[in-house]
This record gives structure tokens, C-alpha cells and sequence, in this order.
């Protein structure tokens, strides 16, 4: 599943857990095989932890980066690769997995539908634009699970709108709100949940007051869809702030300034009994601290565009920070 379908997925509304497990098609653990080799730079001395990874590149090398860090820590590290939350959360329940990066509105969500309900994050949502009260939400909604998540930070991956370049040259376009001054008639490339979803057509009309005038079912940030924005067929394009592809599509994103999207900052979610030691929350920290949204589009560019393999393009990231010696 890519990380495209997990953002449009888990903000259109939290998939009921049998449909989900069908939808994504993905693997059980013992099907899901490790990502890498086991790691033991730092000899293993503290234990060994498993650091999970969904089956997306921006999953992958962030995996790879929590266990080079661990590793250098001095524990022994593997990654389990279980393609969907529906299966790698309840993982990291049973402490089959000890380590995984989320996104903190979504899996705010996703417990929010376990906890109350499939209808829950409709209804009741836990999640908000706001990073502080949405880990707070988080915070509660994990520890009866047995979960502790760390703290997040700045890097954030959430759904996202673009333009072509041309088309915000020319009517001076820089955030959803110019798009929505401007008056000009949108149709935009996206799921056909978009005509529905708050966080789509009905909020870029809401607090944007932006004139969509339809939703072209393409997907949600597929070639299709930004080669259509390209083309000139739509004018904009759902697709999420660490797309890697845009620029060669010719798009740029358009700030949401007055914040319509969820809080969906990257941090670390640990099992609280395995691996919820200070020393295991510090050494993810460092990398939390540092790790920007620019970051993590030019780390799934090197992966998904120059092919690098994760491990790879994580090692350089964390040497050139000098997160991990060298």
C-alpha cells in the first residue's frame, strides 16, 4: 500500500479493520520477512529490538533510520516489513514488533475507531491541526494498549494540494487562500471521496472559500492525476507534503494556511514494556529533533527516483547530520 492510499485512507475516514486487512492486500508477519539484515554495529549489548515498517519507501527508510540509530545505540536491530497498520499495530501490541514510525493524527484515528467505534473519527475525531492536543489524544488512546508514543516533531506528512507552476506564476498563487481570493473555477484531481470529505471539496470551500466546480477521479496523487493538473484538464491536485515527484510534473504545493489538515507530524511509537526505555526514547529523539518535511521528500526521491536502496539513503542521512558515527 502506498503512503498516497494511507493518507487518503485513513483522513477519508478510518477503514473498518476486515475491510481494510482485504483492501491492502498485505501480508501477515510471518509472510512479511525482515526489510534487512539483522544489525549489530553496536554488539548487541542492550537487546535487540524490531523496528516495524509498512510497505511504502517513506516507511521503509524511516525504519531504516529508528534501527541504524538503535544500533548505534548499542542494540541489536532487525525490520519487519507487515504492509498495513491494520496488521503492524496489533503487532506492536503483543511486542512482536517494538518499534514503529506513525504519523500522530492518523494512528490518533485508527485508535480512535478501535477504542469507539469504525464511526468515531467522523463523529468524535481526536485528531486536529494542532500537533500538541493531537498527541495528547494519541498519548491517551495508546497506554491502555500498552503503547508509548515519543514525542513528535517537525517533519509532518499530510495530504497536500498543487498547482502547476505555470498556473501559480500567472495568477500569483502561493497558499489555498490566494486560490480562494483569486476566484478562479477548480476542478480538482483526486479520490472521488473528495466530493464528500471535509478535508477535500468541502474544506477548501469552507475555509477557503475556493469555487470547485468538480472532482476528477484519477486518484489520489497518481501520475494520472498530476499529469491531468500538468495538462491543464484540472487546476489542482490532491496529494500529500512529501511527494517527491512533484517537480518533475512541473507542480508546487500551495500552503494550507489557515490549517484544514490534521497534525499528522512523524514520530516514533514504541511498545511501552519492550522498548520504553529513557535510553531507547533518546536516541530516536535525535533524529526527531533534526528531521524536517524537505528531508523526507529528498530521502523518497533518492529512494523512489535515483533507486537507492533505503538502507542506503538512510546511512547518509544520519552520518551527514552526524547522528551515527561514521
Amino acid at each position: 500500500m502506498s503512503r498516497i492510499s494511507r493518507t487518503a485512507g485513513a483522513v477519508l475516514g478510518v477503514i473498518a479493520l476486515a475491510g481494510g486487512l482485504a483492501a491492502c492486500g498485505g501480508k501477515n508477519l510471518e509472510e512479511g520477512g525482515t526489510g534487512g539484515a539483522d544489525r549489530a554495529d553496536g554488539g548487541g549489548k542492550k537487546g535487540s529490538l524490531v523496528v516495524g515498517s509498512a510497505g511504502f519507501t517513506e516507511s521503509k527508510v524511516l525504519a531504516e533510520l529508528y534501527a541504524q540509530l538503535l544500533s548505534d545505540a548499542g542494540y541489536s536491530t532487525s525490520i519487519k516489513t507487515v504492509e498495513n497498520r491494520e496488521l503492524y499495530e496489533p503487532a506492536l501490541e503483543k511486542g512482536e514488533i517494538d518499534v514503529v514510525p506513525e504519523y500522530a493524527a492518523t494512528l490518533a484515528e485508527f485508535l480512535n475507531a478501535k477504542a469507539n467505534g469504525p464511526k468515531a473519527p467522523e463523529k468524535n475525531p481526536v485528531a486536529s491541526s494542532d500537533v500538541a492536543a493531537t498527541f495528547k489524544a494519541l498519548e491517551k488512546l495508546a497506554e491502555p494498549r500498552g503503547l508509548k508514543p515519543l514525542p513528535a516533531g517537525e517533519a509532518v506528512d499530510q495530504n497536500a494540494f498543487a498547482v502547476s507552476e505555470e498556473y501559480a506564476g500567472k495568477n500569483n498563487l502561493k497558499t489555498l487562500s490566494d486560490l480562494g481570493k483569486s476566484k478562479l473555477k477548480v476542478k480538482i484531481a483526486a479520490g472521488d471521496e473528495c466530493e464528500i470529505r471535509p478535508f477535500c471539496a468541502p474544506g477548501l470551500k469552507k475555509e477557503y472559500g475556493i469555487d470547485v466546480i468538480g472532482v476528477d477521479p484519477k486518484g489520489v496523487g497518481t501520475p494520472q492525476a498530476k499529469q491531468a493538473v500538468k495538462d491543464g484538464a484540472d487546476q489542482l491536485v490532491l496529494t500529500t507534503t512529501t511527494d517527491a515527484t512533484l517537480e518533475g510534473f512541473g507542480l508546487v504545493l500551495l500552503e494550507d494556511d489557515k490549517k484544514l489538515q490534521n497534525a499528522d507530524n512523524v514520530l516514533p511509537v514504541v511498545n511501552a514494556e519492550n522498548a520504553g526505555a529513557p535510553e531507547i526514547a533518546d536516541a530516536l529523539g535525535k533524529l526527531t529533533k533534526v528531521l524536517t518535511t524537505g528531508d523526507l521528500v529528498e530521502l523518497n526521491r533518492k529512494i523512489d527516483a535515483d533507486r537507492m536502496k533505503p538502507a542506503d539513503a538512510a546511512k547518509e542521512y544520519l552520518e551527514a547530520k552526524g547522528l551515527v558515527k561514521k
